[in-house]
């Protein structure tokens, strides 16, 4: 039987939410499909991180994805725009997780990397290199899915390095990696073990 997986690329965002899907056979790449969900037309930002949501996990009870690659915030002058880039992206990993399937994080630096051998390509050349490399007959006028495709092959290119951004595997671990521990000085909670030996 041949060793297959599906993997889902996301480029998250409040405007656009770019995605894409290939299927990985045998160490093989096959395109399966990209596309994007658009937003402009809803003013209301709960509403849109409630679409982003509904969308990523349509996404994974149609495809079954095993694995997703999510393009992590970059931090930009525009302090507003990073902090709803950050919404997006959390709402998508939400649904990941809700799912119990494994993300990792890539830098859009990483991604642009890994497609085309320059950190600081443009999105037209990862577009095209990704025409070139997956053999697609047409790209798309935005290039948001694209950009979500070059997550799934960049985390297909990186699979079994341990130099990524960031990997979670469900709640636990996300929380584990996230939350800040506990400021010093702080009263730890008393260990149970350690009234229980007699002294000597």
């Amino acid at each position: 039987m041949a060793n297959e997986k599906i993997i889902l690329g996301i480029d998250p965002g409040t405007t656009i939410m770019g995605f894409g899907l290939i299927k990985v056979m045998d160490g093989k790449m096959q395109f399966v499909q990209m596309n994007e969900l658009l937003l402009t037309k809803y003013k209301d930002p709960y509403l849109k991180l409630k679409l982003i949501f509904e969308r990523t996990l349509e996404l994974i009870d149609n495809y079954h994805p095993d694995e997703i690659a999510i393009e992590a915030p970059f931090y930009g002058k525009n302090v507003q725009s990073m902090l709803k880039l950050g919404r997006a992206q959390g709402v998508a990993m939400a649904a990941g997780l809700s799912r119990q399937i494994p993300i990792t994080e890539y830098l859009p630096k990483k991604i642009k990397m890994a497609i085309t051998g320059n950190g600081s390509a443009s999105k037209e050349q990862v577009a095209k290199m990704l025409q070139s490399t997956l053999g697609l007959k047409s790209l798309p006028k935005n290039l948001d899915s694209t950009d979500g495709l070059a997550a799934a092959v960049c985390h297909f290119y990186n699979e079994g390095r341990i130099e990524v951004t960031k990997s979670y595997s469900g709640w636990e671990a996300y929380v584990k990696q996230n939350c800040p521990p506990p400021p010093k000085g702080s009263v730890k909670p008393p260990n149970p073990q350690r009234g229980s030996k007699k002294s000597s």
